[in-house]
């Protein structure tokens, strides 16, 4: 039988995953499908129950259920438990597992298709949401000189920052071990900042919101990132206006599918065809 295969979200047309995941299936000749689930928003548990009992081998989540995803899991990986999110769910005779692949799609990213690095830059992400807990790991442990953690609401940046250093107490220590601690404020606190590599980790792309920036965070070089794609999004126009390098995050929705690919179907497939194919059409 075909293995079923889903991503659940609100919204969710604007979805590339189905696409993806069908390009997967193809080059590497797995037998499943793979559809797009709009949960209501106070429905994301009873979506997944249904799609689990009629079947379903695995699930991605995205904006708004990550960090409810995070909390259904009966099994996380490190990786999930330190977000405190989960984009990505499997389905077995144990129970859920759940991981997080954000960070690792985005590192991938900015490493192979960017050609860029972290190691020793100035490093602001921008929201305390779902999104931003899934790569805020990951970017620690390639070492940047520093990581500022943005959010209009700075109590609640705060509140990340915090949680963070005290999950990460829970690493062997060869993974922990000289990591920087990553700081918080709020989006008015920016004046003074400047910034190697500036990461719209918010959901104000969506709705096409702009966000309170000054020009200054862009330093000279700087890669601006916008996780939401398809759309030249406020963020990326304030980029471009401050001649900062500008991607928006097509590669990591690829590469981060890629990863759980592998999870669910224990094949590593190739990123490049797929984005170029996503690139063109």
């Amino acid at each position: 039988m075909t293995d079923k295969y889903a991503v659940i979200g609100n919204p969710i047309a604007h979805s590339q995953s189905p696409r993806i995941h069908a390009m997967f299936a193809r080059q590497t000749g797995q037998d499943m499908s793979y559809e797009a689930l709009l949960a209501p928003h106070d429905g994301f548990a009873a979506t997944l129950r249904s799609f689990i009992a009629a079947g379903g081998c695995g699930v991605n989540v995205t904006v708004p259920f990550k960090e409810e995803a995070c909390r259904l899991g009966t099994r996380l990986t490190e990786r999930a438990r330190i977000a405190g999110a989960a984009n990505t769910l499997q389905f077995d005779a144990e129970g859920i597992l759940g991981d997080n692949t954000d960070g690792i799609g985005l590192l991938r990213d900015i490493r192979h298709n960017l050609d860029d690095g972290i190691a020793g830059k100035r490093v602001l992400l921008l929201g305390a949401g779902g999104a931003a807990r899934g790569v805020i790991l990951p970017l620690l442990l390639e070492r940047p000189a520093q990581l500022l953690i943005a959010n209009r609401s700075a109590p609640k940046a705060q509140a990340l920052a915090s949680q963070l250093v005290s999950a990460m107490a829970d690493l062997p220590a060869e993974n922990h071990n000289r990591l920087p601690e990553p700081a918080s404020c709020g989006l008015k606190e920016l004046e003074h900042g400047c910034f190697d590599l500036v990461i719209n980790a918010t959901s104000t792309g969506l709705d096409d919101t702009p966000l309170d920036l000054p020009r200054s965070v862009f330093a000279p070089g700087c890669l601006a990132y916008e996780m939401v794609y398809g759309k030249h999004t406020p963020f990326m126009a304030q980029a471009h206006e401050a001649k900062a390098r500008v991607s928006d995050g097509l590669g990591m929705l690829v590469e981060q599918a890629a990863v759980a690919f592998f999870l669910w179907r224990g094949i590593q497939p190739d990123t490049s065809p797929v984005l170029k194919v996503l690139r063109t059409t």
